[in-house]
């Protein structure tokens, strides 16, 4: 179950919150995670409050307001390589949305499994 964030600038529209959030999903189930799994929020905030450098650490163009930052919460245990193929799916996506793949950063977070209660507060995957 990953949870997705996107964070953008406020002016972003809905179609440009969609077309990302929708190639996240696109690359997360590419590299098996299944179609309905799909918990994603936005935090969209005034640019006061979303501050980034334009070129850190090697961005070979200026970020500008279209930056993205996403952060991709999901439990441990996946690959470098599967991390690799998600991003690089994304990153051919975005691109065909004419999003500027270097206007993005994924930042992953991995938890146990035991920390996730799904419904009900039921932990299902934890021991006794």
């Amino acid at each position: 179950m990953p949870v997705v964030t996107l964070t953008v600038r406020k002016l972003q529209t809905l179609q440009f919150k969609n077309r990302v959030l929708d190639a996240v999903h696109e690359a997360l189930v590419a590299v098996g995670v299944p179609q309905t799994d799909k918990f994603q929020r936005v935090l969209a905030l005034a640019d006061e409050d979303f501050r980034f450098d334009p070129s850190y650490p090697d961005a070979a163009t200026p970020r500008d307001d279209d930056y993205a930052l996403i952060e991709i919460l999901w439990s441990v245990g996946r690959s470098v390589k599967v991390k690799r193929q998600m991003l690089a799916t994304l990153m051919s996506r975005l691109s065909s949305e004419g999003i500027n793949p270097e206007h993005v950063t994924v930042v992953f977070k991995e938890t146990q499994w035991e920390n996730w209660a799904f419904s009900g507060g039921r932990l299902i995957h934890a021991g006794a």
